[in-house]
């Protein structure tokens, strides 16, 4: 009995998925291998530890490629960067 043309298609996407564990294709940041893996849950912790909380908002795409520009030259990053930025205004 000849496969269906969607098992055939699954069969293909399984043998590449399976081929890219395999080469284990690198995920996340450049240099991310240098640094010590946190996983999740210990991360939460060590951001609660130092006061931290996530906070989600929405912004123009303009102001939000301006920002990641500008937090590329800032010592503590895109994180650091708002926290000055609004610290700053908030201030008046």
């Amino acid at each position: 009995m000849a496969m269906k043309k969607t098992d055939l298609e699954k069969n293909k996407a399984l043998k590449l998925n399976n081929a890219m564990k395999q080469a284990g294709v690198p995920r996340g940041a450049k240099g991310a291998a240098d640094e010590p893996k946190v996983d999740r849950r210990e991360q939460r912790k060590l951001d609660q530890a130092q006061g931290l909380v996530a906070f989600a908002c929405k912004l123009n795409g303009d102001l939000v490629n301006e920002l990641k520009t500008r937090a590329t030259t800032h010592p503590d990053g895109l994180n650091g960067l708002l926290d000055e930025v609004i610290r700053r205004g908030l201030a008046g």
